[in-house]
């Protein structure tokens, strides 16, 4: 096997990309413009079509094992479990943390459903609005990148590398994200004044959450990553993801 072999991206990792890079971001610009409760959700709809399609392709060629799903479907369990926990404590969730531990245990594709389906579905009990799909795609890659980075070996699985990522991506993705919908959702006449406002506003509750992301991985990411390879390696699951 050649050089070049070795490092092709496979298909489902190359639809991965253009969905996050190109359509995702797409939608949700679409998504400013259709205001009101039918809107939000054939936003978060397409969104959730879109976040399937790599998904799917991870099992090209095969048929999937029902436990493989199973497995996916208890992150995203816990995920919306652990949010519901921790609702008395504003932005001190563990969401991101677990979503992050999806993506170096089973996958990027696997991380990418597991954050996605974890915003959409946990905003049943939080509620639902347009801020939904926003969340959608900043927990669907934090997933993503997460299992890009660590499951791939291009960073080692040790807590240290773990931490640091997730107090980052709570801090410039998740938090950068939801300060930017609300730029683009909650102000009538944006402007550079009001912009800057809303994300100053932001910067202590974004802190808070990576605060949480940091201790929630130092606590869980060892022990869980442990036992779900342990489980995937046994049976054999997910394993072209």
């Amino acid at each position: 096997m050649d050089a070049s072999t070795k490092t092709r991206l496979p298909l489902k990792t190359i639809v991965a990309i253009i969905v996050i890079v190109l359509c995702i971001p797409l939608i949700l610009g679409l998504g400013v413009l259709l205001p009101g409760e039918g809107g939000i959700y054939a936003i978060s709809a397409i969104v959730i079509v879109l976040v399937m399609l790599p998904f799917m392709l991870a099992f090209e060629g095969r048929r999937p094992q029902a436990r493989e799903l199973v497995l996916i479907t208890v992150m995203i369990a816990l995920a919306v479990a652990g949010r519901a926990a921790f609702f008395m404590v504003p932005q001190f969730k563990p969401m991101v943390a677990l979503v992050i531990i999806a993506g170096v245990a089973l996958g990027a594709e696997s991380g990418f459903v597991t954050g996605s389906l974890s915003a959409f579905i946990s905003n049943f009990i939080f509620g639902q609005g347009p801020w939904t799909p926003w969340q959608m795609f900043a927990l669907g890659l934090i997933g993503f990148l997460a299992g890009l980075i660590f499951s791939k070996g291009r960073l080692p699985v040790k807590r240290l590398p773990l931490c640091l990522f997730g107090g980052l991506s709570a801090l410039l993705i998740y938090g950068l994200f939801m300060d930017t919908s609300s730029v683009l959702l909650m102000t009538n006449l944006l402007s550079g004044q009001s912009a800057v406002a809303i994300y100053l506003a932001g910067l202590p509750f974004n802190a808070v959450h990576a605060v949480a992301t940091v201790l929630f991985l130092a606590f869980l990411a060892p022990f869980m990553i442990e036992k779900l390879e342990r489980v995937r390696s046994k049976y054999g699951l997910l394993g072209n993801q």
